[in-house]
């Protein structure tokens, strides 16, 4: 007969899903603020706590790892049929996956530095010239209410004809259709739509010239909230 498992083992066991449960707490708390708040108020939070960041950056890896596919290999994919002479933008970057990925020469932004790539700004307000990359990247990154400043600014440094790939939570798109027709007045074309995951929805868009003025009333995602479990 197998002997009790000793008590420093069990209390070890015991804190362990104790810290598991206060980190998952804190990671939800930490997700409703970034959805529910603009770029700008994301980037005081984690200007005020550096370390919040590295917390939720564990939570949504933890959340994506259960996932038959990455979406960032999808786009990681897509770059190395492109030229490496490209140069890309990677907004909310994370770790720099995509930039360790390829040969482009990668502009790395986020709002805390998980590698020494990454360049820490507001990315509704990156530090781009005008027209100055091929390709912009928003993988899984479009958080905040201020969704058409963001998107304006991956417009204003885009080159006309330039490349706009989206990957974005499925159950985010209230109406597709409507998003699809709000990115037209912000200078976006419609190349491809990959909907046939329930997890991503991976979309390519071109630049077609300088986003019009007046709201783009489409233009809406809903929160990616996490449920207790």
């Amino acid at each position: 007969e197998a002997s009790p498992e000793p008590r420093s083992g069990r209390s070890a066991a015991l804190r362990a899903r104790m810290e598991e449960r206060l980190l998952g707490a804190r990671f939800r708390y930490l997700n409703q603020q970034l959805y529910t708040g603009t770029s700008r108020d994301a980037a005081r939070l984690f200007r005020a706590d550096p370390a919040a960041f590295h917390l939720y950056h564990r939570g949504f890896e933890r959340q994506v790892r259960r996932w038959p596919e990455r979406p960032v290999q999808r786009i990681v994919r897509y770059l190395r049929r492109r030229p490496a002479s490209l140069v890309v933008a990677d907004f909310g970057c994370g770790d720099c996956t995509l930039a360790a990925s390829v040969r482009n020469q990668v502009h790395c932004f986020d709002l805390v530095p998980l590698s020494p790539r990454v360049t820490v700004c507001d990315m509704a307000k990156v530090p781009l010239a005008a027209e100055s990359v091929d390709v912009a990247v928003f993988c899984l990154a479009l958080m905040g209410t201020n969704l058409q400043e963001i998107l304006g600014e991956a417009n204003r440094v885009l080159k006309l004809g330039g490349t706009l790939m989206v990957a974005e939570v499925a159950s985010r798109f209230e109406d597709t259709r409507a998003f699809l027709k709000a990115m037209t007045q912000l200078g976006f074309r419609t190349v491809s739509k990959d909907l046939s995951s329930s997890y991503f929805y991976l979309l390519e868009f071109a630049k077609t010239g300088p986003a019009r003025p007046g709201p783009a009333p489409g233009l809406r995602l809903r929160p990616c909230l996490y449920k207790r479990r």
